[in-house]
C-alpha cells in the first residue's frame, strides 16, 4: 500500500465521514453540513469535489470516494 506523506486534516475526514452516512429526508444533509461542519452547502461541495481527486482521501475512505467518483462521472456523462 502506498504511503502518503501527509494525512487528511480533521475537516477533510469530517467531510468524508458525513458522506458515508445516510440521510432520511430532504434538507437533513444540508442541515448537518451547516451545524456539524459550519460550512455552507456550496463550499462543502466544492471541498468534497476537490477531495475526490486527492489520493489521501482515497486511502482514507476508498469505498466512499470510489462511490462518489462514479456518481460524479455519471453526472458528467449526462451533460
Amino acid at each position: 500500500m502506498e504511503r502518503h506523506e501527509e494525512q487528511l486534516g480533521a475537516r477533510e475526514r469530517s467531510i468524508l465521514a458525513l458522506e458515508g452516512r445516510g440521510f432520511p429526508g430532504p434538507g437533513t444533509k444540508e442541515r448537518a453540513i451547516r451545524e456539524e461542519l459550519d460550512l455552507s452547502p456550496v463550499h462543502y461541495y466544492q471541498l468534497l469535489n476537490a477531495l475526490l481527486d486527492d489520493p489521501r482521501a482515497l486511502a482514507h475512505a476508498p469505498v466512499t470516494v470510489n462511490r462518489l467518483r462514479r456518481v460524479r462521472e455519471a453526472r458528467r456523462g449526462e451533460r
